[in-house]
């Protein structure tokens, strides 16, 4: 059973950056693909980056180019730097694993976190 715990939520006035950490109870890790959802308040959830476990990258339009996505394949966990945040990237973000990345997008998920609140806000 895999379980993932999430870090590194707050509070950040716009055009700050938030680090969020994930990490992985699993001595599989490297066979998942993991990603970072996230559901904004009225908002449907979306899938804002995820990265394979050979560290090709995926991100939404949204994000991409303001939010990296890494992972430490000998430390079980990934990383998502979020720079230029704005008030639309409040949100609950959760850590997840899936089998692929076709898995994640569509919410087959091996595990989620709990979900840790970034708030973007002056």
């Amino acid at each position: 059973q895999v379980q993932l715990a999430e870090s590194g939520g707050g509070l950040v006035q716009p055009g700050g950056s938030l680090r969020l950490s994930c990490e992985a109870s699993t001595v599989h890790f490297t066979q998942y693909n993991m990603g970072w959802y996230r559901q904004g308040p009225g908002k449907e959830r979306e899938l804002v980056a995820s990265i394979t476990s050979g560290r090709v990258p995926y991100y939404a339009d949204a994000v991409r180019g303001r939010f990296t996505i890494s992972r430490d394949n000998n430390n079980n966990s990934v990383t998502l730097q979020m720079n230029s945040l704005a008030p639309e990237d409040t949100a609950v973000y959760t850590c997840t694993a899936g089998h692929s990345f076709s898995a994640l997008l569509g919410g087959s998920f091996v595990a989620l976190g709990q979900g840790t609140q970034v708030t973007v806000s002056s």
